[in-house]
């Protein structure tokens, strides 16, 4: 019989842990990440025990009388432990379709966990979404390495890490997301008339809660940051969350060296490197060069799916 929790602050340790444990999940989901912005959102998160056996958890807020998994966050569907299985899932669907409906909950918008992320299969609950007719609303096109089987740079590609390196740039881990920040809000601004998610004093709270996890590279000359690279690394992917180059940068190629040192040295132990989506609009707009140029490093199409469940029909 599966029991519904609301999150609250007295789980905190033993939700951290089972993301921890679990097959999916990423330090995204862990409360140290997810509560950063929590006034930003009104947390309906859940956990579901299969007695008092915890066998998943559901990052959420709630939005009108909508379930949003998680509005923070780029994805987050259900995160399993190994012990899951078909028949189980479709108990929690179940019970969650119950629960729902009690608080006049009429929608869940349900964000799937890309597979790149998974260390074990764990697509169950992609069945469970068809089983009760929820509908693939958006997909977004990311571009992804598998690093263990790298397709070859194109011609012009390698020719800009070339540049590069003639002309004196070079690469270096660095904690400073002022300057960066800096140089990626003028790139937002410039060219999508956007800014960051985040701000520079956010990213150095998430830098210094989870140093292993996101780390800034920078390239350089003459002691001056042309560009860098924030990255996101989870076990199996390391996920590139901004990319931002000045003037000066882009005409030196520096974040052709970045990439190319993150891909082929410090990183080639990883399963995936993924530099993000290049789609907007709800995935209907495809932004061709942006991807082009992530393919010429060798990346290919994962997309990040998006469900909508009526929870009345």
């Amino acid at each position: 019989m599966i029991r519904i929790e609301n999150y609250e602050l007295s789980y905190r340790t033993i939700w951290n842990e089972f993301v921890r444990s679990s097959k999916n999940g990423t330090f995204l989901f862990d409360r140290d990440y997810m509560d950063y912005h929590a006034d930003r959102f009104v947390d309906h998160s859940l956990m579901f025990f299969d007695d008092n056996r915890l066998v998943a958890i559901l990052p959420a807020n709630l939005s009108d009388n909508v379930l949003i998994s998680h509005g923070g966050l780029t994805f987050g569907g259900l995160i399993i432990d190994q012990k899951m299985t078909m028949r189980l899932m479709m108990d929690i669907f179940s019970e969650l379709r119950v629960y729902s409906l009690k608080l006049g909950i009429s929608r869940i918008i349900y964000k799937a966990i890309p597979h790149i992320y998974h260390r074990l299969p764990a697509e169950e609950d992609l069945y469970a979404l068809f089983f009760h007719r929820a509908h693939l609303y958006r997909r977004d096109v990311s571009s992804t390495i598998e690093l263990s089987n790298k397709l070859p740079y194109t011609k012009g590609r390698r020719g800009c890490i070339k540049k590069a390196l003639a002309n004196g740039v070079f690469v270096q881990q660095t904690q400073d997301f002022d300057k960066f920040m800096e140089i990626d809000e003028e790139h937002l601004r410039e060219k999508h008339n956007k800014r960051p998610v985040h701000t520079a004093s956010e990213m150095h709270l998430l830098a210094g809660r989870f140093p292993q996890n996101i780390q800034l590279y920078g390239a350089y000359r003459d002691g001056v940051m042309l560009g860098g690279v924030v990255l996101y690394i989870a076990d199996m992917v390391v996920h590139a969350q901004y990319i931002a180059a000045t003037a000066e940068g882009k005409t030196l190629s520096a974040l052709d060296a970045i990439l190319d040192y993150l891909i082929n040295d410090r990183f080639r132990n990883k399963r995936y490197f993924d530099f993000g989506i290049s789609t907007d609009h709800g995935g209907q707009v495809l932004d061709q060069n942006l991807v082009a140029n992530k393919e010429s490093f060798g990346a290919r199409t994962t997309v990040y799916d998006f469900y909508e469940w009526d929870l009345k029909k």
